[in-house]
């Protein structure tokens, strides 16, 4: 799992990963209470390297925090939302 580009974004930020083998995907984004406010991917995926566009739509400004796991392996990471 990448950091998200750019970091701190305004409109949209773009979010990279890559799967060594064909995984189920899910990848979602938290605000800091740990509530769900988006889910970005959640599909079956090729081997490979991904990228995905999130535009969060009508989320107040501030610290969010995206996960992925696919398979047997989970990450997390932090991003900036600046409206």
């Amino acid at each position: 799992l990448q950091q998200n580009y750019p970091n701190p974004f305004n409109a949209s930020t773009l979010i990279g990963f890559s799967l060594a083998v064909p995984s189920r995907v899910a990848l979602d984004v938290y605000d800091l209470l740990g509530q769900h406010v988006a889910t970005i991917v959640n599909r079956d995926l090729p081997a490979g390297q991904h990228r995905f566009t999130w535009r969060p739509d009508q989320l107040a400004s501030g610290v969010y925090f995206y996960r992925i796991a696919a398979g047997s392996f989970v990450a997390t990471r932090k991003l900036l939302l600046l409206q």
